[in-house]
């Protein structure tokens, strides 16, 4: 038994509303953190920023897979998207076609954010993600919005006693209402991008217009959003892997949203409370690539060998703190794959050279990079 007919079905759908006062705060401390997150990336080198969108880039393909139960490898994800970038580390096995081709719509939503979003981009974006027509054993209708004539439904549970969620828009009137909503789109008249990016995203869910595939396009459309107002800066900001992250949340969110009326204040709050942590994240990112740079250019002078380096970029890349329990001569003989004579000669090496330094004592050393805040107190260190 419904307790509120669904919002498409509303009069006056699809002229969504939210309280603009009750917003206001929540997206004016997310641009902060945005914005300090653009100026942080100017601190950066080309070549770390690159790096740092690379690494985005397959963590979002993962996560935004992931939301929809897909698991994707992130290493043959990475590997692809250093070389379309140009950068080391393309070396590695190839992503399966159809990995490939969502990376493609994700280039396409933050490459050409400029261009107007239409039916064929739309479905286009749809059927890459179904290269071979099929979902597993199951055909999917591709590059073309859904005819079945029975109700789309997002259920759970098993057949029978199964949960209904959410019932979409009847097929034969997915045109007009993706009609609507394309021209709103288009036509950008929601001037704040994050509360544009809330309404597109739950507008799009709601319609549901495609067999499969829709969680993937709606936050294809999120990318495309963001990209728009603040361009390749808007791949470091992970927003995909927050709504992973926060996955049950995320459904119960859409639920709370398309059960309701046509004010959509919470679903806006939440979403842009989304995007404000997903740009904290970012600015920690961007936070430990500029000291792992600053790092390195501090110490270009010292002449280390692969196996210190190596190490080296795995505590930096752990942040402050390093691994749980720092590192040791039984860590590094593992990492480095050598001896363990090799491997506390070096280390020892290495703090004499003043890029790590040691707490504790005798079998209770722990070796930690030496920056500033990034080892424990000696006391808590040999605790572990």
């Amino acid at each position: 038994m419904r307790t509120s007919p669904y919002i498409w079905q509303q009069s006056g759908w699809p002229r969504l509303t939210y309280a603009s006062a009750a917003t206001g705060a929540a997206v004016n401390a997310a641009r902060r953190v945005q914005g300090s997150v653009e100026g942080r990336l100017q601190a950066i080198g080309l070549r770390e920023r690159q790096q740092l969108a690379a690494e985005s880039w397959a963590s979002e393909a993962v996560a935004t897979a992931a939301i929809e139960g897909e698991r994707l490898d992130l290493d043959a994800v990475r590997s692809s998207v250093c070389r379309r970038l140009g950068l080391e580390g393309a070396k590695g096995r190839r992503a399966p076609r159809n990995v490939e081709c969502l990376l493609d719509i994700m280039e396409d939503a933050v490459g050409n954010a400029a261009a107007p979003l239409t039916d064929a981009r739309l479905q286009s974006w749809q059927q890459a993600l179904f290269p071979t027509g099929f979902s597993g054993l199951n055909p999917v209708l591709v590059n073309a919005y859904r005819t079945h004539r029975e109700p789309m439904q997002i259920i759970s549970g098993p057949l029978g006693p199964e949960k209904v969620h959410y019932e979409a828009p009847p097929s034969k009137a997915v045109p007009g209402e993706i009609k609507r909503f394309l021209r709103w789109f288009n036509d950008a008249k929601e001037p704040e991008p994050l509360a544009r990016a809330a309404l597109a995203h739950l507008w799009f869910e709601t319609i549901h217009p495609f067999e499969g595939g829709n969680g993937r396009v709606g936050r294809a459309i999120v990318d495309l959003t963001l990209a728009s107002d603040s361009g390749d800066a808007s791949r470091t900001i992970h927003i995909s892997q927050q709504l992973q992250d926060n996955r049950d949340e995320y459904y119960d969110q859409l639920k709370r949203a398309q059960h309701g009326g046509l004010d959509v204040t919470p679903w806006v709050l939440w979403f842009v409370s989304q995007v404000r942590s997903a740009c904290e994240r970012a600015a920690s990112v961007v936070d430990l690539s500029l000291a792992k740079a600053r790092f390195w250019s501090t110490h270009s002078d010292k002449d280390l060998n692969a196996r210190q380096r190596k190490v080296l970029n795995a505590l930096l890349d752990a942040g402050p703190g390093g691994f749980q329990g720092g590192m040791n001569t039984r860590k590094y003989e593992a990492m480095a794959s050598t001896s363990r004579a090799t491997a506390s000669r070096e280390l020892v090496e290495l703090a004499r050279l003043g890029l790590v330094r040691t707490v504790g004592a005798g079998r209770s050393t722990r070796y930690y990079v030496n920056l500033q805040g990034w080892s424990p107190a000696a006391s808590s260190a040999a605790a572990s």
